[in-house]
């Protein structure tokens, strides 16, 4: 389990309609800042400025289809043109149990990558695909500096 320590930055924010929203820079668009919103949004910037994940390669809430449902991953990290990391956000109360770890391998059968990262704002899982086997990290991958 890795322990996440934010950096900082100040995040566009306003008010509309009694709601407290939040700017996006990846979808471009003003969002309603919820619990787990708070936690996509910092956790976007922690993999963009502390681990070097490039922003332009970063989907958020990416529809997906699992069989004839639609579902929505919270952020696809992209290398080279292919999904290369899911991320999965829960608001801080979640715990990153068995239930938040099925989800995201749900997801992964639709959108095949090497990583997958489940995370509640204080600490993220992280773990490999290797073969048919899940491989827990101590840490998020080093971004591919051969592709930068």
């Amino acid at each position: 389990m890795v322990k996440i320590k934010y950096p900082e930055y100040t995040f566009k924010m306003k008010e509309a309609q009694g709601k407290e929203l939040i700017w996006d820079d990846i979808r471009k668009k003003w969002v309603r800042l919820t619990p787990e919103e708070w936690v996509r949004q910092n956790f976007i910037q922690y993999l963009a400025q502390v681990h070097g994940y490039p922003a332009a390669l970063m989907a958020v809430e990416k529809e997906i289809w699992l069989h004839d449902v639609k579902k929505r991953c919270d952020i696809v990290v992209y290398c080279q043109g292919a999904p290369w990391m899911i991320v999965e956000c829960k608001e801080m109360e979640v715990p990153l149990d068995d239930l938040v770890l099925r989800q995201i391998l749900t997801y992964n059968m639709s959108v095949p990558v090497p990583y997958l990262t489940i995370t509640n704002g204080l600490y993220a899982a992280v773990f490999s695909r290797q073969g048919g086997a899940l491989v827990p990290l101590e840490a998020l991958p080093l971004w591919p500096e051969s592709v930068t």
